[in-house]
């Protein structure tokens, strides 16, 4: 009977980090998630939680520690947690796009420091890192989120490259909207929307009509569970309208892509001469 494998997942305790840890458990891998506040967790067969803000360094270091203590390996590591913010990139402070950066770009980076070594010593694992479309595309008035997408996929295809010889390897799993509180509870920037304030209502509107219709976490977990079954592919789009995006950004012209996107955005055209 093969070893069971063990899975980490950040973000376990809602949206696509819970769907995951479930369907995971449902299909005989040995599960550990993580949550800054376990207690809040609904209880999930086959899934240990512990608590780990991916945010600190320490948080990190004792949630990796306890979970090579209780099963002795890491074979995948799922990095889920984020974070969002919705505003003009001009209005948005330093310490806010700190704090995005914060959690979706150093927080999969300390808990990959953190689990990578015991990958390299067994010469067996995987990272699945959570991107999103909006990690090639532009997102106007979500531009710091949009960056700290795009950063994460950079970081994914360079460690890629630098842990394949330890048959360890990375994937980018690029979901469009989903729907989820991380989308529909995304936090703004403080400061007064001012000459932006039309643009940026319009987008909202639009962006909330997409998460009403967007797919469910559910289907980003049998995402996650195809890819870690299937054949290696670096970038995994989810769903159609993700796969298709992908495939229009690399083959379309970019005058086309450019007005898609303010549409699908609630923008309209905009003269420059």
């Amino acid at each position: 009977m093969p070893e069971q494998k063990v899975v980490v997942i950040t973000g376990a305790s809602s949206g696509i980090g819970e769907a995951s840890a479930r369907l995971l458990a449902q299909n005989g891998y040995r599960v550990f998630g993580g949550a800054r506040d376990p207690g809040r967790a609904n209880p999930i067969p086959g899934v240990k939680f512990g608590t780990v803000d991916v945010t600190d360094e320490s948080s990190v270091a004792s949630f990796v520690e306890w979970v090579l203590t209780e099963a002795g390996k890491i074979d995948i590591l799922i990095n889920n947690a984020g974070v969002s913010l919705v505003g003009p990139v001009e209005n948005t402070s330093i310490p806010e796009a700190a704090s995005v950066f914060d959690t979706n770009v150093f927080g999969p980076l300390r808990m990959i420091r953190a689990a990578l070594p015991s990958m390299r010593t067994a010469r067996s694992g995987l990272i699945i890192n959570i991107s999103s479309v909006l990690g090639f595309l532009p997102a106007p008035f979500m531009g710091i989120y949009a960056s700290s997408k795009h950063a994460l996929e950079g970081l994914s295809e360079s460690l890629d490259h630098e842990i394949r010889g330890f048959n360890v390897r990375v994937v980018l799993l690029e979901p469009t909207f989903t729907n989820t509180k991380l989308d529909v509870n995304a936090a703004h920037t403080q400061a007064p929307l001012g000459v932006y304030e039309g643009q940026t209502k319009a987008t909202i509107t639009a962006v909330q009509a997409q998460i009403k219709s967007a797919p469910s976490p559910q289907v980003v977990a049998e995402k996650i569970l195809a890819v870690i079954n299937g054949p290696y592919k670096m970038r995994q789009p989810v769903g159609g309208q993700a796969t298709l995006r992908s495939r229009l950004r690399r083959f379309m012209p970019a005058n086309a892509v450019d007005g898609s996107l303010r549409k699908s955005f609630g923008l309209g055209k905009v003269r420059t001469s």
